[in-house]
């Protein structure tokens, strides 16, 4: 793993929210980012891992893919639930389309070999200096891209 690459990957390992559900990053190849969550604390009333934990992975491991990428920030994001989930997960995204400035990125959550999820994120390609534009401070790294 290149210098960058590690740099970005730590920056979404380390943040607040990445810590607080459990997200790491624990594979980057071929362009592809795969997030891992044991999901404890995550269960829902029934029992599953609640689908805002699941949207939560999916969109980790989406903007960290993108970010390797250059800084991107979320347009859009959609997830169609399939199964549901009642242990571990990882989440897997790879770039499907890109231009000078919009991409789409497809992540798929799954618990061992079953698909749990699918997820479309739309990222905003960011140039240099546009952290301010966003509010953004400069020294601090953001957390979902």
């Amino acid at each position: 793993m290149d210098a960058e690459t590690a740099r970005v990957v730590t920056s979404f390992d380390d943040c607040g929210f990445a810590r607080t559900l459990g997200l790491r990053v624990i594979a980057v190849e071929d362009g592809a980012v795969t997030v891992a969550m044991d999901g404890e604390g995550t269960f829902n009333r029934s029992g599953a891992v609640h689908g805002g934990a699941i949207f939560a992975l999916a969109d980790h491991a989406f903007g960290c893919a993108a970010n390797l990428a250059g800084h991107e920030v979320t347009l859009a994001a959609e997830i169609s639930y399939l199964s549901p989930a009642t242990g571990p997960l990882t989440a897997t995204a790879r770039r499907a389309a890109v231009t000078p400035t919009v991409s789409l990125y497809r992540v798929e959550v799954r618990q061992g070999d079953r698909l749990i999820a699918l997820f479309s994120g739309h990222g905003f390609r960011l140039g240099e200096g546009s952290r301010g534009l966003l509010n953004l401070p400069e020294d601090k790294p953001d957390c979902d891209g």
